[in-house]
């Protein structure tokens, strides 16, 4: 009666945890087991028990709104000029809250300008992240997969893409060409795309390979099906991983960008080109380029603590360590009495 109900358990699993599970002793195989429960832990309830991650999200998410309704609730307060109030100090409301954090040299309120600027930086770095990563997963998923000349070519464009600082090369194309907001995210997204595609294919080719893959080759599963179904699911959370790292790099390209007056032009603002508009300021306004490059930096830092978080949320090897609990109890071991 055991061994079938064994046998039959055995069989309804998944070809993957089979796999995982085959020649494992029992002890190990109920390790595994509770491993399989933490990893049912919400990502909410995880990301909770981290302090550093929970801010860093909340930095986030207070950024993205401010970008989504921060600009209609401003108005017009960040064009609006008044030469009274050039160069105003922060930290005072004799002017109104919309001078709390100073004025620029041409009166304009700079809290008005930082909410702007950030709808701006992010409508760079998210779209330019977004599509380096659909494209640069799809195509080095599909090249690992396949593996032969399909492989070898991806590979070699990557190189070449590669071979020319990202930097440097979209200076370049934005000298030559308009520096809209349109052409830097094409840029970068175009520098960015082989690091995707290099991390998907390695992925891919190593899952290409694995039981449960093969098995579904054996049943009968188209190519594409066995790709989305089984090889991206488990791709995925790396590759997400990974933008999280990559919107921090492409943010600080494109203030670099800014920065180099090559970025986002006049009269549109971002966090980058305010620095680059306050750095002839730094002896006497301090604020115009200061409360800019801390809002870049901050952002930047909450990015990466995020994406540490996550890397350790998405490994199932590494996730149990999330869900301990932060206070431990110690064991006090008695001292021996001395022995006479």
């Amino acid at each position: 009666m055991q061994n079938s109900m064994t046998k039959g358990t055995a069989a309804e699993q998944p070809p993957e945890a089979r796999e995982a599970t085959a020649g494992i002793p029992a002890a190990q195989r109920n390790s595994k087991e509770s491993s399989d429960q933490d990893r049912k832990l919400s990502l909410l309830r995880l990301l909770l028990k981290d302090r550093f991650a929970t801010v860093s999200a909340l930095v986030l998410v207070l950024v993205g709104l401010t970008a989504l309704v921060g600009p209609a609730l401003m108005g017009d307060l960040a064009t609006k000029q008044n030469l009274l109030f050039a160069n105003m100090a922060p930290f005072t409301l004799a002017h109104g809250w919309e001078y709390f954090l100073g004025s620029d040299s041409l009166g304009r309120s700079m809290l008005a300008r930082l909410v702007v600027a950030s709808r701006t930086t992010l409508s760079v770095a998210l779209p330019a992240v977004a599509v380096a990563l659909v494209i640069g997963s799809l195509w080095g998923v599909w090249a690992g997969y396949h593996r032969g000349w399909r492989e070898n070519v991806s590979m070699r464009i990557a190189d070449v893409i590669m071979s020319f600082p990202s930097l440097l090369l979209a200076v370049v194309v934005l000298y030559v060409f308009n520096p809209s907001a349109a052409n830097i995210v094409l840029i970068l997204a175009l520098t960015r795309i082989p690091i995707y595609l290099r991390t998907a294919r390695a992925e891919s080719a190593e899952l290409q390979s694995r039981t449960f893959v093969d098995a579904a080759r054996t049943f009968g599963a188209q190519p594409n099906a066995i790709i989305v179904r089984h090889v991206i699911p488990v791709v995925l959370p790396t590759l997400l991983t990974l933008a999280t790292l990559e919107f921090c790099y492409v943010m600080l390209a494109e203030s670099s960008l800014s920065f180099l007056g090559i970025g986002i032009q006049p009269p549109d603002v971002s966090w980058g080109l305010m620095v680059s508009q306050g750095r002839q300021y730094l002896q006497t306004a301090w604020w115009l380029s200061i409360f800019p490059g801390v809002a870049i930096v901050v952002t930047t830092i909450a990015a990466n603590v995020l994406a540490a978080w996550l890397r350790i949320a998405t490994d199932p090897a590494q996730r149990w360590r999330l869900a301990l609990p932060r206070k431990r109890l110690i064991a006090r071991i008695p001292a021996k009495e001395a022995q006479p």
